[in-house]
């Protein structure tokens, strides 16, 4: 059950110049199911990824960060859903990069230009004999306006598909920016069972994109938890086409804080879809940390509530048993905190006051906010200045469900 997840009509989705998709079926889990996307990237794109700190990094993120730190200009990405060609070993290895090498053939490329991702079942080994067997359908479906078919063909236990799209003003030009994610459980900071990929048609150089894609995952894919556990293949990728009429080639340009603003909110709406689709969730949560000392500290704090399975389960039930945050506040590693100097707030209920329950909070009010859709948390800690807000959601049993029947 996605909360308030609005996914955009169709023709409302804007094509980037330079950017051109085919998504096709090759059965790699189930028949019957979009699981194979093809992006073809014009010659001058700039393209930069994150990827997760796991240190079981699936096969393809091993070859994307390789073909990446190489020379040659990125030019096709290939996204296969069903299995996740991770924690298999050399194998998984030959695999990705058999793929890199039969898509690289059909577009005209070389193996270094293709980047691939995979996402689905971990420790099973790639059916890539069926991978390769769909690629000329996927090439022959190629092109700019299949952003809505792609949404769709990254999925897997999302119930909703996840895409943003918008024309913005930079320095007085247009600008589009589209982007689709994917991702609904393993969602933790530093990345996820998520994958990201965005593509603006303004250019941007390399270099800039690299710090620019990093920036934004901060803000965005790396402030969201459902679960508390990293994925093996998390990837997000940021292209910059340059076929649109704004080029920024440094931070020093006046446009760039337009730009990076524009991107990073892309990249924001992106990673809060995740969350609002989480597997089971029934709620969206925002735990905002302030008067920290520093900003380490706001999202340590941050990530111990929205990480505590007491917690997400009384948010779950509408039951407002909030000792349970201060609990979390108390053991999430401020060695030195001042709990007397801690402030609780749900919605614009002020529950506890200087370390205790507020005289004036009546139960009533926090079960009221307990039962919305969409639940502010407020933390004030009374040592600094620092702040940080960190997005999650409630734990059901049809999370448990979800999990224990996966493989099913």
């Amino acid at each position: 059950m996605a909360v308030n997840l609005h996914i955009p009509a169709p023709e409302t989705i804007l094509p980037v110049d330079g950017v051109e998709i085919g998504v096709t079926q090759a059965g790699i889990r189930k028949a019957g199911r979009r699981d194979l996307t093809v992006f073809r990237l014009a010659e001058g794109t700039a393209v930069a990824g994150v990827f997760t700190r796991n240190r079981f990094r699936a096969a393809p993120v091993q070859v994307c960060e390789r073909h990446l730190a190489q020379a040659l200009p990125i030019r096709a990405l290939v996204i296969n859903t069903g299995n996740a060609n991770a924690g298999t070993g050399q194998p998984g290895l030959a695999a990705a990069e058999a793929t890199c090498r039969e898509l690289a053939g059909l577009l005209g490329v070389r193996p270094e230009q293709v980047l691939p991702f995979s996402t689905g079942v971990i420790l099973e080994p790639l059916p890539v004999d069926r991978i390769v067997a769909a690629l000329p359908a996927a090439v022959a479906g190629l092109a700019p306006g299949n952003w809505f078919d792609a949404s769709h063909g990254i999925m897997t236990t999302d119930t909703q598909p996840k895409i943003v799209s918008r024309r913005v003003t930079v320095g007085g030009q247009p600008v589009v920016v589209t982007g689709i994610s994917k991702g609904a459980g393993m969602i933790r900071p530093n990345m996820a069972t998520m994958l990201g990929f965005m593509a603006t048609d303004a250019g941007i150089p390399q270099d800039l994109l690299r710090t620019l894609a990093r920036e934004a995952a901060d803000v965005s894919f790396n402030r969201i938890t459902v679960d508390g556990d990293t994925s093996t293949n998390d990837s997000f990728i940021m292209a910059a086409t340059g076929r649109g009429p704004v080029r920024v080639d440094s931070a020093a340009d006046p446009r760039y804080a337009e730009l990076t603003a524009a991107l990073k909110a892309a990249a924001a709406e992106l990673a809060q879809l995740i969350v609002r689709d989480a597997e089971g969730a029934t709620k969206f949560i925002t735990i905002r940390v302030e008067g920290a000392a520093d900003t380490g500290e706001a999202l340590k704090v941050a990530y111990s509530v929205a990480h505590s399975p007491l917690v997400k389960t009384a948010f779950y039930a509408s039951d407002p048993n909030l000792g349970r945050i201060l609990a979390a506040i108390g053991y999430a590693g401020v060695d030195d905190l001042d709990v007397d100097r801690v402030n609780l707030w749900l919605g614009d209920v002020w529950v506890a006051r200087d370390g205790g329950r507020n005289p004036d909070y009546q139960e009533e009010d926090g079960q009221r906010v307990m039962k919305e859709a969409e639940i502010a948390v407020r933390i004030a800690l009374g040592r600094g200045n620092a702040a940080e807000t960190v997005y999650t959601c409630d734990f059901s049993h049809e999370y448990v469900s979800i999990n224990a029947d996966y493989r099913s």
